[in-house]
């Protein structure tokens, strides 16, 4: 109860009301406490001033409980708003809400990770298949023999990141690599979590080739993050680790400047986050969609880093 209150606390500051707004619709993150998900939000409100007669309502559980995020919609459907975008934590959990939502003339559609199962009408974001195997083959480029990696992922349930790790898995398999026992470990979104996990990763299997991140989470706590590269320098300088992390924020893009990882992948969920007011417009005034839309990926490392922080 406590978290639903902070969350509605947040809706209430971070909307982004156009004059006379015709549609309240609302962006529904995994967690609102991961940083990922603020570009969404940014995306949401400028896509919704631009079209003015839309209002962007951010609202998410505060931490990554499925659950909440269940709440929270059913809140949304009682409080009558015309349309939902939801960054699905749980697809199975979801689903039922989702009927409830479109039982009550609720438009809803999924961006960043999906429910395809459910009667949402319309998913935006990224194709994780071909995420997960760019992460592969940024890995790959840096390190033309094979070895052993391991995989960090976060909520088990989330298709998206499901869709991600077996990207990589189909790419790495075939160019004769090995994933290490326990290989992926689940952070649930817990950024100082996902740090740690990367330690253990080492100490239980000191001599692993690559460790990948398939979210962003351990560089979301740059100094946790930093002590952990920096405690084994060493074999990264070396070059017998290699860091291959998903996504690109600002604060990623530091790091790697900075010599804290080989390669990032990134989505663009500021895109992701604009589309999902495009979209939902579109489905209030009886258009059709594409039931798919995806963003691009940004491959970045140290030769084009400067690039992406200019912008």
């Amino acid at each position: 109860m406590k978290r639903l209150l902070l969350a509605a606390v947040a809706a209430v500051v971070l909307s982004a009301p156009a004059l006379a707004a015709d549609y309240k619709f609302a962006l529904v993150p995994k967690a609102m406490n991961n940083p990922y998900f603020d570009l969404s939000r940014d995306g949401c409100m400028a896509e919704a001033k631009k079209l003015g007669n839309v209002e962007c309502i951010y609202i998410g559980p505060v931490e990554h409980e499925p659950a909440t995020q269940v709440q929270i919609v059913q809140d949304l459907i009682s409080q009558g708003v015309d349309g939902i975008a939801i960054a699905v934590s749980d697809a199975s959990a979801i689903g039922d809400v989702i009927k409830q939502a479109r039982d009550a003339g609720v438009q809803v559609i999924t961006f960043d990770a999906d429910a395809p199962d459910s009667a949402r009408q319309a998913h935006v974001g990224t194709d994780n298949v071909a995420f997960g195997e760019a992460l592969a083959n940024e890995l790959i480029k840096i390190r033309k023999e094979p070895g052993t990696y391991a995989l960090i992922s976060g909520g088990p349930a989330a298709a998206n990141l499901a869709d991600r790790v077996k990207g990589v898995e189909k790419v790495l398999d075939a160019a004769g690599w090995k994933q290490v026992s326990g290989s992926p470990l689940f952070c649930n979104d817990d950024m100082a979590l996902a740090v740690q996990q990367m330690a253990d990763v080492l100490t239980a299997n000191p001599d692993v080739s690559a460790i990948i991140p398939v979210g962003g989470w351990p560089m979301f706590v740059p100094d946790a993050y930093k002590s952990f590269v920096d405690a084994n320098r060493g074999i990264y300088d070396s070059g017998k680790l290699k860091l291959v992390v998903a996504d690109t924020l600002k604060v990623q893009l530091e790091l790697l400047k900075e010599g804290y990882a080989n390669a990032l992948v990134g989505q663009r969920p500021y895109e992701m986050g604009e589309k999902a007011m495009d979209i939902l417009l579109a489905l209030k005034e009886g258009k059709e969609v594409p039931t798919i839309t995806y963003a691009g990926l940004d491959l970045v490392d140290k030769a084009n880093v400067d690039k992406f922080l200019a912008n």
